[in-house]
């Protein structure tokens, strides 16, 4: 296993330490493995926290500041964090007017986050949530019941954080989280598998001349495995599934997201074929982002989100955001 660590139980907190030296902008509470903005948003706001496992970056961290997340909370590599520090986080941000909580569809995800609900809610702070589902790949999965939560939350986050920023209250901004999920779906493949800094070796054994159709962001198995394809095919078989469970003709907002080992350079040559297909297909992209978003460790390969848009969707994109993982493209 080759990586830039020291030993494999520290990389979480030595990663959130170097977070707090690169970004004074942002609080890292190395304890509760929880980053908050520096600043916190004005009183009477509305505050939007996520998490879930490390590994992902620049989600969720990376996601925080102004005009996004409000809270981070990061579990180990790939693992849940706990309900205690998720009512941290909770806590820590609330501004008096409700805390939306953005749970990826992932069965440790959830009961957490359900957990720390219900803490927060003793402690007075109505919590909303939504569950992210946007992967059609598969409909059951290793980690879920239902349908994978993957690409759609980095939208999300945007989206919501946007909403939040302007003044909207809980019940506007569950309301508007819950259309972006209606109207979302992603798919995803891998050229190789990622290696878990515990483990010492890759999660599983995909051949140089192999690719897998349909990963998780876990390394999680997808629909099947066949030889490699040119990117023209594979953008095929990413696009296809998604336009065949979703109407997205008009506006869109797409995501062409690398998972982690994957150089811009095969990323803006995938997009190009994607484009094409979606735009034969009726699909506008009006709003884009190209780039690693939400990765899983090293492994090579990509995903593509498509976000069906209405003119509030796109003026809520287009609101200013800071923060170290989307600082331009939106």
């Amino acid at each position: 296993m080759k990586k830039l660590i020291n030993a494999p139980q520290d990389v979480l907190v030595e990663s959130l330490r170097g977070v707090a030296l690169a970004h004074p902008e942002l609080s890292v509470d190395l304890e509760n493995h929880v980053i908050t903005r520096a600043t916190p948003k004005a009183q009477g706001k509305v505050a939007i926290v996520s998490g879930g496992g490390s590994g992902h970056e620049p989600l969720h961290g990376g996601f925080v500041g102004t005009g996004m997340l409000d809270a981070a909370v990061a579990g180990e590599v790939f693992t849940s964090p706990t309900p205690d520090r998720v009512q941290v986080a909770t806590k820590a941000v609330d501004r008096g007017a409700g805390v939306l909580h953005i749970v990826k569809n992932y069965t440790g995800d959830v009961l957490n986050f359900e957990m720390a609900a219900e803490l927060a809610s003793m402690e007075g702070i109505e919590v909303g949530s939504i569950t992210v589902d946007d992967d059609v790949a598969v409909q059951d999965s290793l980690y879920t019941a239902g349908r994978r939560g993957v690409g759609l939350t980095v939208l999300f986050e945007k989206l919501v954080g946007a909403a939040a920023e302007e003044g909207r209250d809980l019940a506007a901004v569950v309301a508007l989280a819950e259309k972006i999920n209606g109207q979302g779906r992603s798919m995803g493949m891998a050229l190789t598998s990622c290696t878990v800094p515990a483990a010492g070796k890759p999660t599983f054994d995909l051949p140089d001349d192999q690719m897998e159709i349909g990963i998780g962001i876990h390394g999680e198995p997808g629909r099947h495995r066949e030889p490699l394809a040119p990117a023209a095919d594979i953008a095929r078989q990413l696009v296809e599934p998604i336009l065949a469970d979703l109407d997205a003709t008009g506006p869109s907002i797409v995501m062409l997201n690398g998972m982690g080992a994957t150089p811009l350079i095969e990323l803006y040559l995938m997009y190009g074929e994607v484009a094409a297909i979606l735009e034969k297909s009726g699909v506008q992209i009006a709003r884009n982002l190209v780039g690693n978003y939400i990765t899983s460790l090293d492994m090579a390969g990509c995903s593509v989100t498509v976000l069906k848009a209405d003119d509030e969707l796109l003026r809520l994109w287009d609101a200013p955001v800071n923060t170290p993982g989307l600082r331009w493209g939106a």
